[in-house]
């Protein structure tokens, strides 16, 4: 299983929208593959995947089902609660001004990012009378799927719970128009700005006033406690080798990757790094050849793909390589443990 840190993901969140997309009609083995993720990297809902992972699943998704808007289907149709515990919380509150302070403690239990530095996630910001919700995340244009799933999930869970009242009145996000800009007006059912200076929805000012019924304080703590573990959990997985890792998740297939690129892709010094990963009793070939490893048995294992598209999956340009390097790491050769 992948060892992130950094900005990452829940598994559940990826899965969610995985199996999402193959019910729309794209190929899993090639999402999975494009997105240098294993089934097994999924199977806890509260485990952690790369962002760039994630973000390169979105990307192939929209691309093999030619739907642009998918993330928003998919975010708009999906309970909350049935991906991520903090939908759990969110629904647990005992209102909508709670549910906010929830969700920005917990937020990164979603989708942590490494660039928030204390900034909360989310702001309710009163303007003129109006209230706006405020998405704080840098660098938004960089993935604006995570801002079209952030708005969605906000108009979906109240879309229904409370088919019968408006939440949303209009959007603003930073991004250019993209190619499925038609699709906002019939999706989000709001009025949306394109190119403005932040992201933004504006609620009705009413919701911030009423209280939710039939909350339990009692399941609300149940959930508040597991979460503040998985928090101080998301908080220690701070190691060097679990950084390196992820950033070769996305690059294995490449083959031979330097330790000079691996420091320069971390901000440090190869020297730094070589101190840093023997200071946690590994080396850098070690981890790079451990994580080839790992991926070649899941993949192997799912039988989803052949002996020759595995070795190049996880870096090698000559499958008879492959098959040495195999035999090395398990004793048996890529073809009988495939048949097993």
């Amino acid at each position: 299983m992948i060892a992130a840190t950094g900005a990452t993901a829940a598994a559940g969140i990826v899965k969610g929208f995985l199996d999402y997309a193959v019910a729309e009609g794209a190929d899993r083995a090639g999402l999975l593959a494009v997105s240098g993720l294993a089934g097994m990297d999924l199977s806890d809902q509260d485990a952690r995947v790369p962002l760039g992972a994630y973000k390169a699943l979105i990307e192939a998704a929209c691309a093999a089902t030619g739907d642009g808007a998918l993330p928003i289907r998919y975010s708009l149709g999906t309970k909350l609660e049935e991906v991520s515990i903090v939908g759990l919380i969110v629904h647990s509150s005992a209102s909508m001004a709670e549910s906010m302070v929830q969700l920005n403690r917990y937020a990164k239990l979603m989708v942590e990012l490494d660039i928030m530095n204390g900034t909360e996630r989310y702001s309710v910001s009163p303007e003129n009378g109006q209230i706006w919700i405020v998405d704080n995340r840098p660098d938004p244009n960089s993935f604006p799927a995570l801002t079209e799933t952030a708005f969605a999930r906000f108009i979906g869970e109240f879309r229904r719970s409370f088919p019968k009242a408006d939440f949303a009145l209009e959007m603003e996000v930073s991004y250019p128009a993209p190619p499925h800009a038609a699709a906002y007006e019939e999706l989000y059912r709001v009025p949306v700005r394109f190119g403005a200076a932040r992201n933004a929805i504006r609620i009705d000012p009413r919701w911030l006033e009423v209280e939710w019924e039939e909350t339990s304080r009692y399941v609300f703590g149940i959930f508040a406690s597991r979460a503040d573990q998985l928090l101080e959990q998301l908080s220690r997985d701070g190691s060097v080798r679990a950084q390196v890792e992820a950033r070769l998740m996305a690059i294995l297939h490449e083959g031979d990757i330097s330790m000079d690129r691996m420091a320069a892709e971390l901000g440090m010094s190869r020297q730094t790094l070589y101190r840093r990963l023997k200071e946690e009793g590994v080396t850098f070939g070690g981890v790079h050849d451990a994580l080839r490893q790992r991926m070649a048995c899941d993949y192997l294992s799912a039988r989803k793909v052949s002996v020759n598209q595995t070795a190049y999956l996880v870096g090698f340009s000559e499958p008879s390589s492959f098959v040495r390097a195999f035999r090395r790491w398990t004793g048996r050769t890529p073809s009988d443990f495939r048949a097993t």
